[in-house]
């Protein structure tokens, strides 16, 4: 309801209870507001949905030890909002060599996996749920390339960091995989759906 609206509605009631001095008399002259306006009121509640398509799609982004070590959480999250994505799961855990297994199936019998999950246990991590349009493909160039040295500038690893082995920031790769890795991170109930303002005037 905008600034007119509510003037309007705080003289009737007034009047009404002043002059009239009961509460019949006040939703008579309620009744009497313009039915355009109390329809725009209540139609403010009852948005239209979004006719973006893939405004739901949701990815998983998780900063590694490094990042939590060096205090980067809250400038990579600023990013993502900042871009004007949807933050809808956020916890910060000490990762089993389980789940670490699970996350990481493929790599598993790569050389190089011993040192990956040292790594990755050696502190704990920070894993959140972003959603928005296109998320999943938008989140991978704004973490940019695996090998820092060949991340551009203004990318979460280009800007940040300066080995392979210690490159800040996981991003799901596609999403297919991002269903996988959400669902392996999180429990349906600590995802929350909620309403976002921005996100009602940047897609509808």
């Amino acid at each position: 309801m905008d600034l007119l609206q509510r003037c309007v509605f705080k003289r009737i009631f007034q009047h009404g209870q002043c002059y009239l001095g009961s509460q019949d008399a006040t939703r008579s002259l309620a009744s009497r507001f313009p039915s355009a306006l109390l329809d725009g009121h209540r139609a403010a509640g009852h948005r239209s949905k979004s006719s973006v398509p893939g405004i739901g799609e949701r990815t998983l982004i998780a900063v590694k030890p490094d990042g939590v070590q060096r205090r980067l959480v809250g400038q990579i999250i600023q990013r993502f909002e900042q871009r004007g994505f949807k933050l809808v799961g956020l916890k910060m855990l000490q990762v089993s060599e389980d789940l670490l297994s699970q996350h990481y199936c493929e790599l598993r019998k790569k050389p190089f996996y011993p040192s990956l999950q040292h790594y990755m246990t050696s502190g704990p991590v920070v894993v959140m749920v972003w959603e928005g349009h296109n998320v999943v493909q938008s989140c991978r160039v704004m973490v940019g390339h695996t090998n820092p040295a060949q991340a551009q500038a203004g990318t979460v690893r280009g800007d940040f960091s300066v080995h392979v082995s210690r490159n800040v920031v996981h991003a799901s790769d596609s999403l297919e995989g991002a269903q996988r890795e959400i669902q392996l991170w999180f429990q349906g109930k600590d995802l929350l759906n909620w309403d976002c303002s921005h996100h009602t005037s940047t897609y509808e």
